[in-house]
Protein backbone atom coordinates (compact mmCIF):
# COMPACT_ATOMS: atom_id res chain seq x y z
CA UNK A 1 0.00 0.00 0.00
CA UNK A 2 1.51 3.44 -1.00
CA UNK A 3 0.88 5.37 2.60
CA UNK A 4 2.35 8.66 1.29
CA UNK A 5 0.49 11.93 1.95
CA UNK A 6 0.48 14.83 -0.37
CA UNK A 7 -0.48 18.32 1.54
CA UNK A 8 -0.81 21.43 -1.36
CA UNK A 9 -1.35 24.50 0.91
CA UNK A 10 -3.93 27.11 -0.93
CA UNK A 11 -3.04 29.90 1.56
CA UNK A 12 -3.95 31.14 4.78
CA UNK A 13 -4.90 27.92 6.13
CA UNK A 14 -6.59 26.02 3.67
CA UNK A 15 -5.28 22.85 2.27
CA UNK A 16 -5.58 19.80 0.09
CA UNK A 17 -4.80 16.51 1.31
CA UNK A 18 -4.35 13.38 -0.57
CA UNK A 19 -3.57 10.20 0.30
CA UNK A 20 -3.89 6.29 -0.42
CA UNK A 21 -6.45 7.81 -3.92
CA UNK A 22 -8.36 9.92 -2.10
CA UNK A 23 -8.50 13.51 -1.54
CA UNK A 24 -9.75 15.95 1.47
CA UNK A 25 -10.03 19.85 1.32
CA UNK A 26 -9.75 21.73 4.54
CA UNK A 27 -11.39 24.79 5.31
CA UNK A 28 -11.66 25.77 1.53
CA UNK A 29 -11.07 29.94 0.73
CA UNK A 30 -10.31 29.74 -2.87
CA UNK A 31 -10.78 33.06 -3.84
CA UNK A 32 -8.75 35.90 -3.67
CA UNK A 33 -10.46 37.57 -0.77
CA UNK A 34 -12.59 36.12 2.40
CA UNK A 35 -15.43 37.65 4.83
CA UNK A 36 -18.16 39.75 4.60
CA UNK A 37 -18.48 42.21 1.15
CA UNK A 38 -17.72 45.54 1.26
CA UNK A 39 -14.97 47.25 2.80
CA UNK A 40 -14.33 43.86 5.49
CA UNK A 41 -13.05 41.59 2.99
CA UNK A 42 -9.57 41.02 3.50
CA UNK A 43 -7.50 39.90 0.39
CA UNK A 44 -5.34 36.98 0.98
CA UNK A 45 -1.94 36.52 1.56
CA UNK A 46 0.29 36.47 -1.01
CA UNK A 47 -2.05 36.84 -3.11
CA UNK A 48 -2.77 34.17 -5.30
CA UNK A 49 -5.79 32.79 -7.94
CA UNK A 50 -6.52 29.36 -8.00
CA UNK A 51 -8.04 27.51 -10.64
CA UNK A 52 -11.30 25.73 -9.50
CA UNK A 53 -12.03 23.99 -12.42
CA UNK A 54 -7.98 23.18 -13.07
CA UNK A 55 -8.13 21.93 -9.24
CA UNK A 56 -8.38 18.03 -8.60
CA UNK A 57 -11.98 17.01 -7.03
CA UNK A 58 -12.63 16.83 -3.51
CA UNK A 59 -13.83 13.51 -2.06
CA UNK A 60 -14.70 15.36 0.88
CA UNK A 61 -14.44 18.70 1.99
CA UNK A 62 -13.33 19.15 6.15
CA UNK A 63 -14.98 22.39 8.04
CA UNK A 64 -12.75 22.93 11.54
CA UNK A 65 -14.73 25.81 12.35
CA UNK A 66 -17.30 28.76 11.45
CA UNK A 67 -14.62 31.59 11.23
CA UNK A 68 -14.48 33.53 8.03
CA UNK A 69 -11.44 32.95 7.31
CA UNK A 70 -12.18 29.16 6.94
CA UNK A 71 -15.71 28.76 6.78
CA UNK A 72 -16.43 30.74 3.25
CA UNK A 73 -19.97 30.42 1.48
CA UNK A 74 -18.75 31.50 -2.00
CA UNK A 75 -15.69 29.23 -2.05
CA UNK A 76 -18.09 26.33 -1.42
CA UNK A 77 -20.19 27.43 -4.10
CA UNK A 78 -17.14 26.48 -6.75
CA UNK A 79 -17.50 22.84 -5.58
CA UNK A 80 -19.61 19.92 -6.56
CA UNK A 81 -23.01 19.71 -4.65
CA UNK A 82 -22.12 15.84 -4.20
CA UNK A 83 -18.94 16.42 -2.33
CA UNK A 84 -19.53 15.69 1.49
CA UNK A 85 -19.33 17.86 3.93
CA UNK A 86 -17.84 17.11 7.55
CA UNK A 87 -17.39 18.76 10.54
CA UNK A 88 -17.62 18.63 14.49
CA UNK A 89 -20.34 18.22 17.08
CA UNK A 90 -19.89 21.67 18.27
CA UNK A 91 -20.05 23.95 14.85
CA UNK A 92 -22.79 26.85 15.46
CA UNK A 93 -25.95 25.87 13.75
CA UNK A 94 -26.69 28.53 11.68
CA UNK A 95 -23.49 27.68 9.85
CA UNK A 96 -24.93 24.39 9.44
CA UNK A 97 -28.36 25.68 7.49
CA UNK A 98 -26.28 28.07 5.62
CA UNK A 99 -24.64 25.33 4.04
CA UNK A 100 -27.04 22.93 3.94
CA UNK A 101 -29.20 25.81 2.03
CA UNK A 102 -26.26 25.70 -0.81
CA UNK A 103 -26.92 22.48 -1.32
CA UNK A 104 -24.37 20.55 0.50
CA UNK A 105 -25.09 17.79 2.68
CA UNK A 106 -23.23 18.31 6.36
CA UNK A 107 -21.95 15.24 8.28
CA UNK A 108 -21.54 15.60 12.43
CA UNK A 109 -18.87 13.97 13.18
CA UNK A 110 -17.83 12.87 17.31
CA UNK A 111 -14.56 13.81 18.27
CA UNK A 112 -12.24 10.66 17.08
CA UNK A 113 -14.80 8.75 14.86
CA UNK A 114 -12.82 8.68 11.80
CA UNK A 115 -13.94 9.88 8.28
CA UNK A 116 -12.59 6.93 6.13
CA UNK A 117 -12.15 6.86 2.42
CA UNK A 118 -10.49 4.19 1.29
CA UNK A 119 -7.48 3.40 2.98
CA UNK A 120 -7.44 7.61 3.98
CA UNK A 121 -8.67 8.34 7.55
CA UNK A 122 -9.02 11.35 8.69
CA UNK A 123 -9.67 12.01 12.43
CA UNK A 124 -10.98 15.14 13.97
CA UNK A 125 -9.79 15.57 17.74
CA UNK A 126 -11.54 18.64 20.10
CA UNK A 127 -9.35 21.96 20.72
CA UNK A 128 -7.27 21.87 24.17
CA UNK A 129 -8.67 22.57 26.77
CA UNK A 130 -6.67 25.48 27.16
CA UNK A 131 -8.47 27.16 24.14
CA UNK A 132 -9.73 30.71 24.23
CA UNK A 133 -13.28 30.48 24.51
CA UNK A 134 -14.40 31.79 20.71
CA UNK A 135 -11.62 29.40 19.29
CA UNK A 136 -12.85 26.04 21.78
CA UNK A 137 -15.55 24.65 18.71
CA UNK A 138 -12.05 24.22 16.52
CA UNK A 139 -11.64 20.52 15.03
CA UNK A 140 -8.19 19.60 14.48
CA UNK A 141 -7.90 16.76 11.67
CA UNK A 142 -5.22 13.71 11.74
CA UNK A 143 -4.92 12.04 8.58
CA UNK A 144 -3.44 8.66 7.55
CA UNK A 145 -3.31 5.82 4.73
CA UNK A 146 -3.12 3.23 6.84
CA UNK A 147 -0.32 1.92 8.77
CA UNK A 148 1.95 5.09 7.56
CA UNK A 149 2.94 8.26 8.89
CA UNK A 150 0.48 11.11 10.13
CA UNK A 151 0.24 14.50 9.51
CA UNK A 152 -1.67 16.77 12.48
CA UNK A 153 -3.13 20.21 11.51
CA UNK A 154 -3.27 22.33 14.75
CA UNK A 155 -5.52 24.69 13.81
CA UNK A 156 -6.69 27.99 15.68
CA UNK A 157 -6.07 26.35 18.94
CA UNK A 158 -4.03 24.60 21.81
CA UNK A 159 -3.33 21.19 20.32
CA UNK A 160 -6.05 18.75 21.09
CA UNK A 161 -4.99 17.59 24.77
CA UNK A 162 -7.35 14.04 23.97
CA UNK A 163 -4.62 13.45 21.10
CA UNK A 164 -1.35 14.22 23.10
CA UNK A 165 -2.67 11.57 25.31
CA UNK A 166 -3.08 9.21 23.02
CA UNK A 167 0.13 9.75 20.72
CA UNK A 168 1.94 9.16 24.74
CA UNK A 169 -0.21 6.21 25.00
CA UNK A 170 1.08 4.93 21.80
CA UNK A 171 -3.10 4.92 20.44
CA UNK A 172 -1.59 7.35 17.88
CA UNK A 173 1.73 7.65 16.19
CA UNK A 174 4.11 10.98 17.10
CA UNK A 175 2.88 12.29 13.22
CA UNK A 176 5.61 12.58 10.91
CA UNK A 177 4.57 16.24 10.38
CA UNK A 178 2.24 18.49 12.08
CA UNK A 179 0.66 21.96 10.47
CA UNK A 180 0.83 24.73 13.18
CA UNK A 181 -1.17 28.32 12.42
CA UNK A 182 0.63 31.17 12.55
CA UNK A 183 -1.92 33.54 14.30
CA UNK A 184 -0.03 36.66 15.64
CA UNK A 185 -1.09 39.42 13.25
CA UNK A 186 1.14 41.61 14.52
CA UNK A 187 0.90 45.20 13.17
CA UNK A 188 3.98 47.63 12.65
CA UNK A 189 5.06 50.08 15.12
CA UNK A 190 2.98 53.08 14.32
CA UNK A 191 -0.15 51.49 13.19
CA UNK A 192 -3.43 51.57 15.22
CA UNK A 193 -4.95 48.33 16.16
CA UNK A 194 -7.51 46.90 18.57
CA UNK A 195 -4.01 44.52 20.44
CA UNK A 196 -2.32 47.25 20.90
CA UNK A 197 -2.75 49.12 24.29
CA UNK A 198 -3.23 52.83 24.46
CA UNK A 199 -1.89 53.51 27.82
CA UNK A 200 1.55 54.76 27.89
CA UNK A 201 4.07 52.07 28.25
CA UNK A 202 1.88 49.11 27.32
CA UNK A 203 2.46 49.19 23.75
CA UNK A 204 0.76 45.75 22.17
CA UNK A 205 3.24 45.48 19.78
CA UNK A 206 7.14 46.29 22.25
CA UNK A 207 7.20 41.98 23.67
CA UNK A 208 5.83 41.01 19.83
CA UNK A 209 8.51 39.89 17.73
CA UNK A 210 9.67 37.02 15.73
CA UNK A 211 11.69 35.03 18.06
CA UNK A 212 8.31 35.50 20.63
CA UNK A 213 6.42 33.79 17.58
CA UNK A 214 9.23 31.02 16.96
CA UNK A 215 9.05 30.42 20.96
CA UNK A 216 5.28 29.85 20.51
CA UNK A 217 4.94 27.94 17.64
CA UNK A 218 7.49 25.28 17.79
CA UNK A 219 8.05 25.28 21.31
CA UNK A 220 5.37 26.07 23.32
CA UNK A 221 2.57 24.13 21.00
CA UNK A 222 4.72 21.36 19.83
CA UNK A 223 6.75 20.71 23.64
CA UNK A 224 3.74 17.36 23.65
CA UNK A 225 5.47 15.91 20.34
CA UNK A 226 8.52 15.01 21.07
CA UNK A 227 9.93 12.87 17.98
CA UNK A 228 8.33 14.89 15.80
CA UNK A 229 10.41 15.27 12.15
CA UNK A 230 8.67 18.16 10.49
CA UNK A 231 6.67 21.05 10.75
CA UNK A 232 4.63 23.25 8.10
CA UNK A 233 3.67 26.88 8.84
CA UNK A 234 0.79 28.22 7.53
CA UNK A 235 -1.99 30.85 8.80
CA UNK A 236 -1.40 34.63 9.62
CA UNK A 237 -2.43 35.04 5.39
CA UNK A 238 -4.69 37.88 4.86
CA UNK A 239 -4.37 41.45 4.53
CA UNK A 240 -6.59 43.37 6.88
CA UNK A 241 -9.35 45.73 5.24
CA UNK A 242 -7.81 49.05 4.32
CA UNK A 243 -4.30 48.45 5.08
CA UNK A 244 -1.97 50.92 5.03
CA UNK A 245 0.73 48.31 6.05
CA UNK A 246 0.24 45.72 3.66
CA UNK A 247 0.97 42.16 5.20
CA UNK A 248 1.40 41.48 9.39
CA UNK A 249 5.03 41.37 10.79
CA UNK A 250 6.32 37.66 10.06
CA UNK A 251 4.04 36.52 7.72
CA UNK A 252 6.59 35.58 5.16
CA UNK A 253 6.54 31.92 6.62
CA UNK A 254 9.45 30.78 3.71
CA UNK A 255 11.78 33.33 5.61
CA UNK A 256 10.78 32.24 8.98
CA UNK A 257 10.99 28.76 8.21
CA UNK A 258 14.68 29.39 7.54
CA UNK A 259 15.56 31.73 10.75
CA UNK A 260 13.70 28.39 12.44
CA UNK A 261 16.20 25.97 10.65
CA UNK A 262 19.02 27.79 11.45
CA UNK A 263 17.91 28.29 14.87
CA UNK A 264 17.03 24.47 15.87
CA UNK A 265 17.54 21.45 14.94
CA UNK A 266 15.04 19.16 16.68
CA UNK A 267 12.69 19.18 13.15
CA UNK A 268 12.69 20.85 9.93
CA UNK A 269 10.44 23.70 9.40
CA UNK A 270 8.69 23.92 5.96
CA UNK A 271 7.33 27.75 5.32
CA UNK A 272 4.95 26.71 2.00
CA UNK A 273 3.64 28.99 -0.30
CA UNK A 274 0.05 28.84 -2.41
CA UNK A 275 0.21 26.13 -4.55
CA UNK A 276 3.59 24.47 -2.82
CA UNK A 277 2.71 20.82 -2.31
CA UNK A 278 5.11 18.82 0.25
CA UNK A 279 5.24 15.04 -0.27
CA UNK A 280 5.16 13.10 2.67
CA UNK A 281 6.64 9.76 2.52
CA UNK A 282 5.81 6.47 3.75
CA UNK A 283 8.88 5.31 4.50
CA UNK A 284 10.68 7.26 7.91
CA UNK A 285 14.05 7.13 6.26
CA UNK A 286 13.17 9.49 3.20
CA UNK A 287 12.92 13.35 3.33
CA UNK A 288 9.23 15.37 2.36
CA UNK A 289 10.12 17.34 -0.79
CA UNK A 290 8.24 19.97 -2.03
CA UNK A 291 7.31 21.00 -5.80
CA UNK A 292 4.26 23.45 -7.25
CA UNK A 293 0.70 22.34 -8.68
CA UNK A 294 0.07 24.53 -11.74
CA UNK A 295 -3.88 25.32 -10.33
CA UNK A 296 -2.07 27.70 -7.88
CA UNK A 297 -0.75 31.14 -9.45
CA UNK A 298 1.06 33.96 -7.18
CA UNK A 299 0.05 37.31 -8.00
CA UNK A 300 3.74 38.72 -8.69
CA UNK A 301 2.47 42.35 -9.54
CA UNK A 302 0.75 42.92 -6.55
CA UNK A 303 2.33 41.20 -4.15
CA UNK A 304 5.60 43.44 -5.30
CA UNK A 305 3.58 46.51 -4.87
CA UNK A 306 2.17 45.92 -1.41
CA UNK A 307 5.71 44.89 -0.17
CA UNK A 308 7.65 48.13 -2.02
CA UNK A 309 4.08 49.63 0.39
CA UNK A 310 4.83 47.67 3.20
CA UNK A 311 8.94 48.63 3.17
CA UNK A 312 7.21 52.53 2.91
CA UNK A 313 5.24 52.43 6.12
CA UNK A 314 8.27 50.27 8.04
CA UNK A 315 10.34 53.24 7.09
CA UNK A 316 8.18 56.20 7.92
CA UNK A 317 4.23 55.29 9.09
CA UNK A 318 3.25 59.02 9.39
CA UNK A 319 0.20 59.75 10.95
CA UNK A 320 -2.67 56.65 11.11
CA UNK A 321 -6.05 57.20 11.24
CA UNK A 322 -8.51 53.85 11.07
CA UNK A 323 -11.33 54.23 8.71
CA UNK A 324 -15.00 52.90 9.02
CA UNK A 325 -15.66 49.55 7.60
CA UNK A 326 -19.56 50.27 7.42
CA UNK A 327 -21.39 53.45 5.87
CA UNK A 328 -23.30 55.62 8.10
CA UNK A 329 -26.97 55.59 8.59
CA UNK A 330 -29.01 57.72 6.29
CA UNK A 331 -30.10 60.78 8.12
CA UNK A 332 -34.21 59.46 8.46
CA UNK A 333 -32.72 56.35 9.88
CA UNK A 334 -30.27 58.10 12.80
CA UNK A 335 -32.94 58.32 15.73
CA UNK A 336 -33.41 54.74 15.04
CA UNK A 337 -30.17 53.56 14.64
CA UNK A 338 -29.19 55.37 18.10
CA UNK A 339 -32.01 53.78 19.64
CA UNK A 340 -30.67 49.99 18.54
CA UNK A 341 -27.41 50.92 20.10
CA UNK A 342 -28.77 52.07 23.09
CA UNK A 343 -30.69 49.08 23.35
CA UNK A 344 -27.67 46.95 23.07
CA UNK A 345 -25.70 48.38 25.50
CA UNK A 346 -27.89 47.42 28.30
CA UNK A 347 -27.31 43.93 27.64
CA UNK A 348 -23.75 44.57 26.95
CA UNK A 349 -23.37 45.95 30.58
CA UNK A 350 -24.34 42.51 31.97
CA UNK A 351 -22.45 40.29 29.64
CA UNK A 352 -19.62 42.31 30.58
CA UNK A 353 -19.80 41.48 34.19
CA UNK A 354 -18.99 37.83 33.58
CA UNK A 355 -15.61 38.58 31.37
CA UNK A 356 -12.32 38.87 32.75
CA UNK A 357 -12.33 42.74 31.84
CA UNK A 358 -15.56 42.90 34.29
CA UNK A 359 -13.93 40.58 37.12
CA UNK A 360 -11.15 43.15 37.32
CA UNK A 361 -13.17 45.88 36.83
CA UNK A 362 -15.21 44.97 40.01
CA UNK A 363 -11.92 44.12 42.10
CA UNK A 364 -9.91 47.28 41.85
CA UNK A 365 -10.57 50.15 43.70
CA UNK A 366 -8.00 53.16 42.43
CA UNK A 367 -6.80 54.11 39.44
CA UNK A 368 -4.40 57.27 37.80
CA UNK A 369 -6.89 59.98 39.37
CA UNK A 370 -6.98 58.14 42.70
CA UNK A 371 -10.42 55.95 44.05
CA UNK A 372 -12.62 54.59 41.70
CA UNK A 373 -16.47 55.31 41.67
CA UNK A 374 -18.61 52.78 39.52
CA UNK A 375 -17.79 53.38 36.42
CA UNK A 376 -15.16 51.30 35.50
CA UNK A 377 -14.79 51.66 31.45
CA UNK A 378 -16.15 53.38 28.79
CA UNK A 379 -17.15 52.95 25.25
CA UNK A 380 -16.62 55.54 22.29
CA UNK A 381 -18.86 55.68 19.11
CA UNK A 382 -17.66 58.07 16.66
CA UNK A 383 -19.22 59.07 13.95
CA UNK A 384 -22.35 59.42 16.18
CA UNK A 385 -25.88 61.01 14.74
CA UNK A 386 -24.81 64.45 13.75
CA UNK A 387 -21.43 63.45 13.39
CA UNK A 388 -20.63 63.92 17.21
CA UNK A 389 -18.88 61.46 19.64
CA UNK A 390 -20.99 59.76 21.95
CA UNK A 391 -19.19 58.31 24.98
CA UNK A 392 -21.18 55.43 27.72
CA UNK A 393 -19.58 54.79 30.68
CA UNK A 394 -20.12 51.57 32.41
CA UNK A 395 -21.78 51.61 35.85
CA UNK A 396 -21.02 48.21 37.73
CA UNK A 397 -23.83 48.95 40.09
CA UNK A 398 -26.44 48.71 37.25
CA UNK A 399 -24.59 46.59 34.91
CA UNK A 400 -25.83 49.49 32.37
CA UNK A 401 -24.27 52.07 30.17
CA UNK A 402 -25.04 55.28 30.61
CA UNK A 403 -24.35 58.07 28.19
CA UNK A 404 -21.85 60.70 30.04
CA UNK A 405 -20.60 64.29 28.42
CA UNK A 406 -17.59 63.25 25.65
CA UNK A 407 -14.24 64.14 26.56
CA UNK A 408 -11.13 63.97 24.28
CA UNK A 409 -9.31 60.47 24.46
CA UNK A 410 -6.76 61.48 27.07
CA UNK A 411 -9.19 62.47 29.62
CA UNK A 412 -11.52 59.51 28.91
CA UNK A 413 -7.90 57.03 29.45
CA UNK A 414 -7.10 59.49 32.95
CA UNK A 415 -10.60 58.24 34.38
CA UNK A 416 -11.85 54.90 33.28
CA UNK A 417 -9.10 52.14 33.27
CA UNK A 418 -10.78 50.31 30.41
CA UNK A 419 -11.87 51.50 27.17
CA UNK A 420 -12.82 51.04 23.64
CA UNK A 421 -13.12 53.46 20.83
CA UNK A 422 -14.70 52.25 17.52
CA UNK A 423 -17.01 53.94 14.93
CA UNK A 424 -20.97 54.08 15.52
CA UNK A 425 -21.87 52.67 12.18
CA UNK A 426 -19.64 49.45 13.13
CA UNK A 427 -21.30 49.14 15.89
CA UNK A 428 -24.80 49.71 14.07
CA UNK A 429 -23.62 47.22 11.38
CA UNK A 430 -22.11 44.62 14.04
CA UNK A 431 -25.56 44.28 15.74
CA UNK A 432 -27.65 44.24 12.38
CA UNK A 433 -25.25 41.28 11.02
CA UNK A 434 -23.24 43.20 8.26
CA UNK A 435 -19.89 42.87 10.02
CA UNK A 436 -18.77 40.36 12.31
CA UNK A 437 -16.88 41.40 15.59
CA UNK A 438 -13.60 39.89 14.21
CA UNK A 439 -13.92 42.53 11.63
CA UNK A 440 -14.22 45.83 13.58
CA UNK A 441 -11.81 44.31 16.19
CA UNK A 442 -8.99 43.41 13.23
CA UNK A 443 -9.33 46.87 11.61
CA UNK A 444 -11.29 49.65 12.92
CA UNK A 445 -11.26 49.58 16.99
CA UNK A 446 -8.65 50.63 19.38
CA UNK A 447 -8.43 50.16 22.72
CA UNK A 448 -6.70 50.85 26.82
CA UNK A 449 -6.80 48.60 29.64
CA UNK A 450 -5.20 47.43 32.59
CA UNK A 451 -4.01 43.66 33.53
CA UNK A 452 -3.50 41.24 30.90
CA UNK A 453 -4.23 41.45 27.41
CA UNK A 454 -7.23 38.85 27.46
CA UNK A 455 -8.60 41.29 30.09
CA UNK A 456 -9.00 44.20 27.45
CA UNK A 457 -12.95 44.95 26.24
CA UNK A 458 -11.74 43.83 22.83
CA UNK A 459 -10.87 40.52 23.99
CA UNK A 460 -14.39 40.73 26.18
CA UNK A 461 -16.15 41.41 22.47
CA UNK A 462 -14.89 38.62 21.16
CA UNK A 463 -16.67 36.03 23.87
CA UNK A 464 -19.37 38.25 23.90
CA UNK A 465 -20.05 39.24 20.04
CA UNK A 466 -18.50 36.14 18.64
CA UNK A 467 -20.83 33.47 17.05
CA UNK A 468 -20.92 30.98 19.08
CA UNK A 469 -22.71 33.13 22.07
CA UNK A 470 -24.33 35.24 19.13
CA UNK A 471 -25.84 32.81 16.50
CA UNK A 472 -28.45 35.63 15.29
CA UNK A 473 -26.16 37.90 14.76
CA UNK A 474 -23.84 35.09 12.76
CA UNK A 475 -27.11 33.79 11.01
CA UNK A 476 -27.74 37.51 9.63
CA UNK A 477 -23.99 38.11 8.31
CA UNK A 478 -24.21 34.56 6.31
CA UNK A 479 -27.00 35.48 4.60
CA UNK A 480 -24.98 38.57 3.72
CA UNK A 481 -22.24 36.58 2.85
CA UNK A 482 -24.62 34.65 0.59
CA UNK A 483 -25.86 37.24 -1.30
CA UNK A 484 -23.94 37.08 -4.72
CA UNK A 485 -23.85 33.06 -3.97
CA UNK A 486 -26.03 31.25 -6.15
CA UNK A 487 -27.59 28.23 -4.32
CA UNK A 488 -27.82 25.43 -6.69
CA UNK A 489 -28.49 21.21 -6.10
CA UNK A 490 -26.54 19.67 -8.68
CA UNK A 491 -22.72 19.60 -9.48
CA UNK A 492 -21.32 22.87 -10.55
Amino acid sequence: MDTRLELTFLGHQTWLVQGGGHRVLIDPVLKEAFGLPGRAECRVWPPRRIDAGLMPRPDAVVLTHEHLDHFHLPSLDLLDRQVPLYTGPLLPAPVEEAITELGFTVHRVDHTTPIELGDLRVTLYPAGARTLFWEDRVVQPCLRVGDGPAVFIAVDADPSDLYLQQVAEGAQPVPRVAVVSNNSQIVPPGMPASSVNLLPGMDGTRHKTGLSVLNQLLLDVLAPLDGIADVALCGNGFLPPASPHGPFLYSDHPKTAEAANGLQHLFHVHGPRPGERLTVPGSPAEKVTSDRVGWVRIDDDFEYETLVMHAAFLADPGDVELAPLADEPADAEQDRALAVVKAELSRLGRELLATGTGMLACSIHEYLSGPLGPHRAVLRLKDGPGGHLLQFAWDVTTADFVQVEATNREEAMAVYPFGAEMFFQDYLALLQGRLQVWDVAGGAMECWHIGRPLDSLVHAFFGIYGEHQRPDLAALSYVHLAAGTTARAGAR
